[in-house]
């Protein structure tokens, strides 16, 4: 499953520039982002406040230098925020007690200097610009404790870390490893789905590609063409092909992804011919339009959020054959009648509705006359 937003660490990851209206319960600045897969030595500078607190502590720190924050916290997740984030790793969090940790880190750059803002800072400058925010918000706001520790010397791997809460597992007889871990002996006959996720996509762990593969197993077949939109670690499709389908297309707004795909395909000899992918928007973009091209698919599987199949669906009627199979997930449950009237307004006739706790699959049939 692909989203902007990952799991990192057993925590959330956010982009700033997102900050004013935060969904989530972390982020990585805009630079620090860009260099994810990078290990790096920062300082990170960690406040005790209350949850109530966390946003003004965010922006007040973002105004002074400070772009990446992670917050810990018991919050439980909204269903807007299910929705959006495609948890495949959630950490464990108790009863929520009100209290936030807000980690802040700063590059250490090769002259073992701190820089924020363009500036040449040290550890103690820092320290004592937050402590004056913090006090200057306490004169009229409860931020809690308020208080600051900081470890100097931690080492983030980014690209590595995230390891740590990915083991294999099985969508029901599919075995999922990745490349760190061993089949066991018991598991030789099953089927094997080798993938390494890395920090940019999903695992295959989520309820909805759990829903997706089981709704392709049961319409794939060996002349079946797909088309997987959203594909991001190409999970969908490469288990179509061994499922026995014929040839499979994906299509990505993320760059990333063609390399995520070329990896996860040699991983599991899928050959050059059997599956491509295109990186552009499949709902505006004429040219990707135009190369997945028309009336050509027997199916096509779109595990992404709620809002994005309604103006996706009514586009992909085009792409389908007569009669083809539309399979969408990636749909937290009250949204499931958004998305049902986005497939009958497009012509499609619905043939099944699936769930799994929270989440919906809903799988739809174009019209044979049309």
């Amino acid at each position: 499953m692909k989203s902007q937003e990952r799991w990192q660490e057993g925590f959330r990851i956010k982009k700033p520039e997102t900050l004013k209206n935060r969904n989530f319960k972390t982020w990585i600045g805009a630079d620090n982002w860009k260099q994810r897969g990078k290990k790096m030595k920062w300082t990170k500078f960690k406040i005790k406040t209350l949850t109530e607190a966390e946003d003004i502590i965010i922006s007040t720190l973002y105004d002074i230098g400070l772009e990446g924050a992670q917050i810990e916290d018991k919050t439980p997740l909204t269903a807007e925020e299910k929705e959006q984030m495609f948890v495949d790793i959630p950490p464990e969090t108790g009863e929520d007690d009100g209290i936030a940790y807000l980690s802040f880190f700063v590059e250490e750059g090769e002259d073992g200097a701190l820089h924020i803002n363009g500036e040449s800072v040290t550890v103690r400058e820092i320290l004592k610009r937050v402590e004056k925010e913090l006090e200057d918000l306490k004169m009229f706001m409860d931020i809690g404790e308020g208080t600051v520790s900081v470890d100097e010397t931690e080492d983030i791997d980014w690209i590595n870390n995230w390891k740590e809460y990915f083991h294999q597992f099985y969508i029901d007889d599919i075995l999922v490893i990745p490349s760190w871990e061993e089949v066991k002996e018991e598991d030789k006959g099953r089927t094997v789905l080798h993938i390494d996720p890395g920090t940019a996509f999903g695992t295959g762990m989520h309820e909805t590609t759990q829903l997706c593969i089981r709704q392709l197993r049961k319409y794939i077949t060996e002349d079946t063409r797909l088309l997987d939109v959203g594909t991001g670690s190409g999970i969908l499709s490469i288990l179509s092909l061994m499922f026995g389908a014929k040839e499979a297309v994906g299509t990505d707004l993320d760059p990333c992804a063609a390399e995520a795909v070329e990896e996860n395909k040699k991983a599991n000899h899928i050959q050059d011919d059997k599956f491509q992918v295109m990186i552009g928007n499949l709902i505006t973009d004429k040219e990707i339009q135009d190369k997945a091209g028309y009336g050509c698919y027997d199916i096509v599987v779109a595990n992404i959020l709620a809002d994005v199949l309604v103006n996706l669906t009514p586009v992909i009627t085009a792409n389908l054959k007569p009669g083809g199979v539309y399979i969408t997930s990636g749909i937290i449950d009250d949204k499931e009648s958004t998305v049902k009237e986005a497939v009958l307004a497009a012509g499609m006739e619905i043939v099944e509705i699936t769930y799994q706790g929270e989440w919906v699959c809903i799988t739809a049939r174009k019209a044979i006359s049309s």
